[in-house]
């Protein structure tokens, strides 16, 4: 089995001080290390019940990642990794987001000072004010055609127009390293619109949402993802724009109440978006 670093990777854990990171294989399967605490047994929880509950809608499932259970992989010395859904693998030219939910990342039962660790980057970032924050995206530039990413201290640092600017980045195609220039937003319309776009998906787990209470998803993160070669193709309505739910190592019972602070979360960022599908051309949505 070959197994080698994601290439795509925006936010999460990496290999880092002798600890594994994640690492993928050439058969469309991403191995997440477990965290030692425990995260990992939570995470692994989750996966376990939420495959087997057979109360989640096929439509609401296919937002998560496919769980194939844990497995010892060699070279992390032999610790237990999650094996789950390579969520890009069948992308060339993906571009990435990573959406961490919730005005609030610590969950009830956490100890006093993980909580105030939480509380302190929550409130230096957009978590507080606006329900969620990017953690990191990169994106596929057109005119350099090579892949872009912003610093994450940086971007941890913007505030509620730094987070529309990069929801705009996120879905342009001029040279983004140029902070000079204005996003073109190029593809809006294909990549958050339609019937298939991210806006469509964000809305029918929203549903979800408004009645599930079986899992309360603390700092959970939404991937978005859309695929750039079909663009450089010429096909800007096959742009196979994904939205997926990761990071599941805070995930507790719901215990039959609904999950406001992830819901709270996602209408905030569907907001976001449906204000830039709505008017695509930035100066008219600043006016």
């Amino acid at each position: 089995m070959h197994l080698k670093a994601p290439e795509h990777q925006v936010a999460g854990h990496i290999a880092k001080d002798g600890k594994p990171g994640p690492l993928v294989d050439d058969k469309g399967r991403f191995f997440k290390p477990l965290q030692g605490d425990s995260r990992g047994e939570i995470e692994v929880m989750f996966y376990e019940s939420f495959s087997s509950n057979t109360q989640v809608p096929d439509n609401i499932r296919r937002y998560f990642p496919e769980y194939h259970g844990t497995q010892a992989v060699d070279g992390s010395d032999g610790a237990a990794m999650i094996v789950l859904e390579n969520l890009l693998s069948k992308y060339s030219k993906p571009s990435v987001m990573d959406v961490k939910m919730g005005s609030r990342t610590w969950y009830p039962e956490a100890s006093e000072e993980y909580i105030q660790k939480c509380l302190r980057k929550d409130k230096g970032t957009t978590t507080v004010s606006s329900g969620f924050r990017i953690s990191g995206f990169e994106v596929y530039d057109h005119k350099e055609l090579s892949f872009w990413k912003p610093n994450r201290k940086l971007l941890n640092g913007i505030k509620v127009d730094g987070v529309r600017l990069a929801l705009r980045k996120f879905v342009s195609s001029n040279t983004l390293s140029n902070t000079s220039s204005k996003p073109d937003s190029a593809f809006v319309s294909s990549v958050y619109g339609g019937s298939k776009g991210i806006l469509t998906q964000l809305l029918e787990l929203k549903t979800w949402f408004e009645n599930q209470t079986f899992y309360h998803f603390n700092s959970c993160s939404i991937l978005m993802v859309y695929e750039n070669d079909s663009i450089l193709k010429g096909d800007v309505d096959d742009v196979q724009a994904q939205v997926k739910l990761v990071d599941f190592a805070h995930v507790h019972d719901g215990n039959g109440v609904i999950d406001h602070n992830f819901l709270g979360g996602l209408c905030s960022l569907i907001n976001f978006i449906r204000d830039i599908v709505q008017n695509p051309d930035e100066s008219s949505a600043e006016n």
